[in-house]
């Protein structure tokens, strides 16, 4: 019959897991984050040139 996993092992393992999938989507939000501003700023760039052209 095999051990029994520990209650902790299996807090841990969940603990660690969190970490990773949380620390991947701080970095996924903040490219995101980037791309948004970067559309943004074409976007007032276009009108910039637009309002100049006219």
């Amino acid at each position: 019959m095999p051990a029994p996993i520990p209650y902790r092992f299996l807090f841990l393992l969940a603990l660690a897991a969190a970490l990773v999938l949380s620390l991947a989507g701080c970095n996924t939000i903040s490219g995101a984050g980037q791309d948004v501003a970067n559309t943004g700023h074409a976007v007032s760039h276009a009108a910039n040139s637009v309002e100049n052209h006219l």
